[in-house]
């Protein structure tokens, strides 16, 4: 099996931020700060949350010399596979080998036209190869089995959200060796833990409406219990890494010890979840540096 070039070019450690993605002309001298001043801290990547597309990632590609930009995730339903290649050329052209299409099926209660999501990823796949783009700068937002396999064959790697260590070992097992594995994983830098579980409960809220997630955690050895109520201790925890720097620390080699190549970590905190935790990511740097 062919080991993906990502794994090497983007290193240990990215960010994932939904801040980073944003549209609003106002924040854009901001948004390549930050994006530099990444870099500059030493992480490989920026991951876009949200329904992410390349417009998104043009203006940090531009701001930065040798980071890498990934969608995560562009939805399949919202991007005819025709324009996300177009835009995939465009971007490729002015920074080669810097951009990462990271794609997903999204949710049904987020796509109207949602339908046989992975007939539609394939089929979304068939066409971006007819059009040019490479599998090795794509990824897919794989959770369940068929999915992984799919990262496996016809993609660069995997690119699972809100996932456990556990999964990621799992994950490991079924693409092999050579795909690349970055799973995204919540940071807390808060050392109190009913503040912590707190601020996860907050976030976690949505996602537990989601039955892509939650079948996710019952695939994987949770019960509906631990899905009540916002969430039992237990998933807070696995999916969560809070407190001082020493225990997230030693939650993030978890992950990487599962056999994930590469850890995108995203900061929760009580602000917006658009905002640019600066000052954390700085934080957060000097944890993993």
């Amino acid at each position: 099996m062919t080991t993906s070039p990502l794994k090497d070019q983007i290193g240990r450690y990215g960010i994932w931020s939904v801040g980073l993605r944003g549209e609003d002309p106002a924040g854009a001298g901001e948004r390549a700060e930050a994006a530099a001043e990444l870099e500059e801290l030493g992480f490989g990547a920026v991951w876009l949350g949200g329904n992410s597309a390349a417009q998104h990632a043009a203006p940090l590609l531009k701001a930065t010399s040798t980071l890498t930009v990934g969608t995560s995730i562009q939805s399949i339903w919202q991007y005819e596979a025709a324009d996300s290649a177009a835009s995939f050329a465009e971007l490729h052209s002015a920074h080669p080998g810097r951009f990462v299409l990271g794609l997903g099926v999204s949710h049904a209660q987020r796509a109207a036209q949602y339908r046989r999501p992975y007939s539609a990823l394939v089929g979304y796949l068939d066409a971006l190869d007819e059009a040019g783009v490479p599998a090795d700068r794509r990824a897919l937002a794989a959770l369940g089995p068929k999915t992984l396999e799919l990262s496996r064959d016809r993609a660069a790697g995997a690119i699972p959200y809100l996932v456990t260590a556990e999964h990621t070992a799992q994950a490991r097992e079924i693409l092999g060796d050579g795909p690349l594995l970055a799973p995204e994983l919540k940071v807390i830098l808060e050392t109190d833990p009913d503040r912590a579980r707190t601020l996860a409960r907050e976030s976690i809220a949505m996602y537990l409406a989601l039955p892509n997630y939650t079948n996710n955690f019952l695939r994987h050895g949770f019960t509906e219990d631990d899905l009540a109520d916002g969430g039992s201790d237990r998933l807070i925890d696995a999916v969560y890494a809070w407190g001082d720097e020493q225990r997230i620390r030693a939650r993030i080699d978890a992950f990487v010890e599962a056999g994930a190549d590469h850890v995108a970590l995203q900061l929760v905190d009580d602000g917006d979840r658009d905002s640019l935790p600066r000052e954390a990511w700085k934080r957060l740097a000097s944890t993993v540096g």
